[in-house]
């Protein structure tokens, strides 16, 4: 899925919410599928997501890097995570 075509997704799903034909709920799972579907196309060029394990802040975050130690860093930085241990995982 390109940039284009998530902002789309992402904007059907808003407009759906807005006249009422979607709630919250389902609101929140598409945007969040569109942004899942969006993040596994990094790969074509050479970057990819990775997700944190391990303690609070880190564990959980996603973030998209070129490869597993950038990606520590970028959960550190995102998750305000500095003292926090965890380890990275490519999905």
């Amino acid at each position: 899925m390109d940039h284009i075509s998530a902002l789309r997704n992402v904007e059907e799903a808003l407009r759906a919410f807005e006249h009422g034909e979607a709630d919250l709920t389902t609101t929140q799972r598409r945007v969040q599928s569109v942004l899942q579907s969006y993040a596994t196309e990094f790969e074509a060029d050479e970057r990819r997501p990775y997700r944190a394990h391990g303690e609070e802040p880190a564990d959980g975050v996603v973030v998209v890097a070129a490869d597993a130690e950038t990606a520590k860093e970028r959960v550190r930085e995102h998750a305000d995570a500095e003292t926090a241990t965890f380890d990275v995982v490519a999905l």
